[in-house]
């Protein structure tokens, strides 16, 4: 019985992995030992990265939102308080891109929030 080396196979998973290190420096995208690890590390950063740039948005849309609630006197802390009190349901990213685009929304968003807080100081 002939013996079976399995080519084609082989060859379509190592073009795989090449086609995959396209751009990357030195033997890591022609060689298959060194593409194939770096690959996979590639493959890990992505994975991580993917998580962390979600957080890495939320951070950026609360200090926009800080600097935005700063030129109107309140903290980015008593701002969402105030937001909240008045029962205005906005996403930080929405927020962040307001207080950006368009200050003279935000600048009236930021006094319902103040107005807010005040009525709810006097009912307490």
């Amino acid at each position: 019985m002939a013996r079976v080396k399995g080519g084609p196979r082989a060859h379509a998973r190592h073009r795989k992995v090449i086609n995959n290190a396209k751009g990357y420096y030195g033997r890591r995208k022609n060689c298959f030992r060194t593409a194939v690890q770096a690959v996979e590390k590639a493959g890990q950063y992505a994975y991580r990265d993917r998580r962390a740039k979600k957080r890495n948005f939320r951070a950026l849309w609360i200090q926009r939102i800080n600097a935005g609630a700063r030129l109107h006197d309140l903290t980015y802390a008593t701002f969402m308080h105030g937001l909240k009190l008045a029962g205005i349901d906005l996403d930080r990213k929405v927020l962040s891109d307001i207080a950006i685009r368009e200050p003279e929304q935000f600048a009236t968003i930021a006094k319902t929030a103040a107005d807010a807080l005040k009525k709810a100081e006097k009912a307490a």
